[in-house]
């Protein structure tokens, strides 16, 4: 089997260390390289193009924000994952704006890190119930000021039922079993849905699902 390979992100040498204990001792991921600073954590994710980034937010040169913003444009195949010490809801929703997969809150990290990372980088995202309902009123809020037109009809069937799955919280391997489909082929729908519905990260099209209703008949 593969492992998750992570990347480390983060200015402190101790945290670094200890999160690379923590990873490196599971069977199924390994930590393929670190960084002190956002600017060197850009670098050394378009050179090793990890699966799983662990970023920081607060660091010299770079703060996490941009540094997941450059990753996302051009590693888009690269999740990114964001430790933070904020748990407020105002800290949490330019983390998810910036691209991000999920975060998970440093006095949490020895219990709930590594199921996070298994979860992004198997084509999910790690939120909490307050950032997903932050996202919810966010959107509300853009789609009444006329934002985001819904360009819903332009997907296929199949586009369709990937999104939905996607919402749902299926991994690309799991969407594959279910439509017999590859989990690269699934991978590229996921692109082109999301191009033709304007969105760019997985939390979008969560957001979007649930403003069309599409998971109404599971909630």
């Amino acid at each position: 089997m593969d492992k998750i390979r992570v990347l480390l992100v983060d200015d402190h040498m101790v945290v670094r260390i200890g999160l690379r204990a923590l990873i490196d001792a599971e069977p199924d991921m390994e930590v393929v390289g670190d960084a002190d600073n956002g600017a060197a954590g850009v670098e050394a994710a378009r050179a090793l193009r990890p699966d799983v980034v662990v970023m920081d937010i607060s660091m010299p040169e770079m703060d996490g924000l941009e540094a997941t913003r450059r990753i996302r444009q051009e590693c888009p195949d690269v999740q990114v994952l964001i430790l933070t010490v904020h748990a407020q809801e105002k800290y949490l929703f330019p983390v998810l704006k910036a691209g991000a997969a999920g975060y998970v809150l440093k006095s949490t990290v020895d219990t709930e890190l590594l199921d996070a990372i298994r979860t992004v980088a198997g084509g999910g995202a790690f939120l909490y119930p307050s950032a997903t309902r932050l996202l919810l009123e966010d959107y509300v809020a853009q789609i009444n000021s006329g934002a985001n037109a819904d360009e819903y009809e332009s997907l296929s069937e199949r586009e369709r039922e990937v999104l939905k799955l996607i919402a749902l919280g299926y991994t690309a391997a799991q969407i594959g079993e279910k439509l017999v489909l590859s989990p690269k082929t699934v991978e590229t729908y996921r692109v082109r849905i999301m191009e033709k519905l304007n969105l760019s990260s997985r939390p979008d099209l969560v957001q979007y699902a649930l403003k069309r209703g599409l998971l109404s008949e599971y909630t």
